[in-house]
């Protein structure tokens, strides 16, 4: 989900902010984040994800902006459970002649997990997320995952939750490594993997028999 569509990110968190201002209403809300970086060059109508939730900006102060976040947003994403003093996760929409880090976000919210384990080894955290079928069968092990706007790899993967690595750096960059068991963060699964099943699905909501030209072998070849 997203409030807005167009835009696209790349899962590398610029910066945390903090939610100076919550207010939840029947169909909408309004949160005001305090930020610094993504500040700079953004204007009234751009786009920021805050925790991978692609939202508009509608006001800009000197320390800070807002954002209008539709009930539905609300009710499908960790966004409803923050208040003032929360951490968030901020990165701008990529500009069009961007540097492309991380994979393709679309800010488009798929799902949220909960988190069930954080267990360190060595300089590393090992965060395990539960989640729905829905998302998890889109997963795939040493493919990519946004999780509360953060693009990390998948390392672990079973039935009902699979697992990734922070190293400290990422744990220092973002709000991951402050939350705990039990938190619920948002996931976004990979465009590419999205589009690939849509692709693949093709061939079965057709009557007729007419087999798929994309195959295992075709999106091996071709780098997928």
């Amino acid at each position: 989900m997203h409030e807005r569509g167009g835009a696209m990110f790349t899962g590398i968190v610029e910066e945390k902010g903090k939610v100076s201002h919550m207010q939840l209403g029947g169909e909408s809300g309004v949160i005001a984040v305090k930020a610094r970086k993504v500040l700079e060059g953004t204007k009234i109508g751009d786009s920021i994800a805050v925790n991978g939730v692609c939202l508009t900006v509608t006001s800009l102060q000197h320390d800070g902006f807002t954002a209008d976040v539709m009930a539905e947003t609300i009710r499908r994403s960790s966004l409803g459970s923050c208040k003032a003093g929360s951490q968030v996760n901020l990165e701008r929409a990529m500009a069009a002649d961007g540097r492309f880090g991380g994979h393709i976000v679309s800010g488009h919210i798929d799902g949220t997990g909960v988190i069930k384990s954080m267990i360190r080894e060595e300089n590393a955290i090992w965060v395990r997320i539960e989640t729905s079928k829905d998302i998890l069968h889109l997963i795939v092990e040493k493919g990519s995952i946004c999780i509360d706007g953060i693009s990390l790899t998948v390392a672990k993967l079973d039935e009902s939750s699979f697992a990734v690595s922070v190293i400290p750096h990422t744990g220092e960059e973002t709000t991951l490594l402050g939350k705990n068991a039990g938190d619920i963060v948002n996931l976004e699964n990979d465009v590419i993997g999205k589009y690939v099943e849509r692709l693949l699905g093709i061939k079965t909501s057709k009557p007729e028999k007419q087999e798929s030209k994309i195959t295992m072998e075709f999106l091996e070849t071709f780098g997928f």
